[in-house]
């Protein structure tokens, strides 16, 4: 947890971001996130910069093309994947302009295996989630390009420790059993739960960097995660409940980092950041932590993805964001 030893009292965002203006969104982002900036992502610009896009091109030997319903593998490298690391590097070359000089904790976001495996089709047409062979294979191949990333984020900002953010907002429904088949009209069999947290600890182990697991979907699995290796979680915090009560309280206790959604991520006028963070205080009590962890165990963020949002909004909810992290230090109890 050394890495997050600096983070007393940060927020940052989720990932996505409205627009298509990579060094105008990279450039707000900077300067809104100074204890915790994160990679922009834009999926406003199409096929490509959207999350599956994205993720399916850091993959290293599988390609994927679009097609009516959605991404499917193919044989070879397309004018799909071609996009999607273009768009990847536009990207990564705004956050490098704007962070000359940055050190601290730096946040780039991926998909993880789990979702990626419900979203995309096998040249057959059916999901990979449904071929225990092909979700094997695509963890390995994510994870090699995992490798890569990381690597050539570090290269652009040497002055920056990375943290990777997996996005699983697919996960509880895969292991509920109710992602649906490629036609919309049943579901896959649920994936056993040892296999999809060996899954995880795998890739998770086979990066040398610190690992978020971000869900803004009920029920994420926080035991699993925890177990998985993740130092960190993400959640909506407006979808627990206290039957979560005791799984978050091990959490904080064992270290683990809580990224808590609490900004809405769509337009909403909100006056009062640190009542953005009631619930969050009204949870500690609930959960009898000590006042004092509180600022150094918990990270605001928006309650998802801030890409439905206008721009100004957007800029809005990272400032609020802002504001109601330091209020969590300054104002615990």
């Amino acid at each position: 947890m050394d890495v997050f030893a600096e983070l007393a009292g940060a927020a940052t965002g989720i990932g996505s971001m409205p627009g298509g203006d990579a060094r105008d969104t990279a450039r707000g982002v900077a300067a809104e996130l100074e204890q915790l900036p994160h990679l922009p992502e834009l999926p406003a610009r199409g096929p490509g910069a959207d999350m599956i896009g994205r993720g399916a091109g850091l993959l290293t030997e599988l390609f994927v093309q679009t097609e009516p319903s959605g991404w499917r593998f193919t044989d070879r490298p397309g004018r799909d994947t071609r996009r999607a690391v273009s768009w990847l590097g536009e990207d990564l070359d705004a956050l490098e302009e704007y962070t000359q000089g940055y050190t601290g904790p730096l946040k780039v976001q991926a998909v993880g295996p789990w979702t990626l495996a419900g979203s995309i089709e096998l040249r057959h047409g059916e999901k990979a989630l449904s071929d225990p062979g092909a979700c094997r294979d695509l963890a390995g191949s994510l994870t090699d390009g995992l490798r890569r990333h990381l690597a050539d984020v570090r290269r652009r900002v040497p002055g920056a420790t990375v943290v990777l953010q997996l996005d699983e907002p697919l996960l509880p429904a895969v292991l509920a059993g109710s992602v649906k088949t490629a036609s919309g009209f049943q579901r896959l069999r649920a994936v056993d739960r040892q296999l999809a947290e060996h899954a995880l600890r795998e890739l998770i182990g086979g990066l040398d960097a610190p690992v978020l697991v971000h869900s803004c979907a009920p029920g994420v699995p926080i035991p699993l995660l925890r177990r998985a290796g993740a130092a960190g979680i993400s959640l909506d915090f407006g979808l627990l409940t206290e039957r979560d009560d005791d799984d978050l309280g091990e959490a904080v206790e064992g270290g683990t980092l809580l990224l808590a959604g609490v900004v809405p991520s769509t337009d909403a006028e909100r006056s009062d950041p640190a009542g953005s963070v009631q619930g969050v205080r009204t949870l500690w009590r609930r959960l009898g932590l000590a006042p004092e962890l509180l600022g150094r165990r918990v990270v605001v963020t928006p309650t998802c993805g801030l890409a439905g949002a206008s721009p100004a909004y957007a800029r809005r909810a990272l400032a609020t964001a802002v504001r109601a992290a330091r209020s969590l230090v300054d104002n615990p109890e």
